[in-house]
């Protein structure tokens, strides 16, 4: 889950119920929570029905959902309530159950975006792939020397990425860039 600087964008926001699931199959399988299991159940049924339609739930569908949806955090909740003020600074430490609870009850409508809008997916796992080779560079070589190297290695790589992603030979493309034919993306 991104911080306060993703929230402030203004813009609708889904949130990757990939980690969602982690951290469920955690409470479900490690700390016994039947609740969590259950709500992998919903969530991975959703996203099936979803798939099978290519289109967003109905609002009946989405009806159901959410009524179980409420019902699951309730029971979630009632096994894990928050702790109370410790009387020192700040907030009071939390168990990974009750921030999650917190986190999926306070964005419900971005846990449950991919239900509601066709262009999020239930994941954001292309998007990590995306950035992931950049991450492992800056990681390796602890970044870039100039700023021209950095914008020159984003936009080959962001190149690069985009015709992967649409299916074209990559040594093709770019021997045909080398001789000044450059292949270009199609437009979504």
């Amino acid at each position: 889950m991104a911080g306060k600087p993703y929230r402030d964008l203004l813009c609708k926001h889904g949130l990757c119920n990939a980690h969602h699931l982690r951290e469920l199959t955690y409470l479900f399988e490690d700390l016994g929570q039947a609740w969590a299991g259950r709500m992998i159940d919903l969530l991975l049924t959703a996203c099936h029905e979803v798939g099978q339609t290519g289109a967003p739930l109905p609002e009946s569908r989405r009806a159901f959902f959410l009524s179980r949806y409420a019902d699951i955090l309730s029971e979630g909740e009632a096994l894990n309530p928050r702790a109370p003020p410790s009387g020192k600074r700040g907030r009071p430490r939390q168990s990974k159950a009750t921030n999650l609870l917190l986190r999926l009850r306070t964005y419900t409508d971005d846990v449950w975006r991919f239900a509601t809008d066709p262009g999020v997916p239930f994941t954001n796992n292309l998007a990590e792939q995306a950035v992931r080779m950049s991450k492992v560079k800056q990681k390796v070589s602890g970044g870039f020397r100039t700023k021209k190297g950095a914008d020159a290695y984003c936009i080959i790589h962001s190149y690069l990425a985009t015709m992967h992603k649409q299916g074209a030979n990559l040594f093709h493309a770019l021997i045909l860039t080398f001789q000044g034919q450059p292949p270009q993306p199609r437009l979504a």
